[in-house]
């Protein structure tokens, strides 16, 4: 049952992340994607992972293997970008 809870959770934070980006996205009143999409993305991406691997699904395991690699990717050009406008 603990896996089915997980399994859950990583799907309600995954799917949390689009329900940010719109929230954003309309009170812009423009297209946006907010740095907590990213957080929502690892960390329900993680959690998804971890219930993959737990059910030995390979297909599972190396798409949210990939999505994990690309939200880090992400969140590191993002911070990089920072760290530069900041220096200027």
């Amino acid at each position: 049952m603990i896996w089915i809870i997980i399994g859950f959770v990583g799907q309600a934070m995954f799917t949390l992340r689009f329900v940010i980006q719109w929230i954003a996205s309309e009170k812009a009143k423009k297209s946006i994607v907010p740095n907590a999409f990213w957080y929502f993305s690892i960390a329900g991406s993680l959690t998804l992972l971890v219930y993959a691997i737990h059910r030995r699904d390979p297909v599972f395991i190396v798409g949210q293997s990939t999505g994990s690699f690309i939200y880090l990717r992400n969140l590191y050009l993002i911070k990089k970008n920072r760290k530069s406008t900041s220096n200027q």
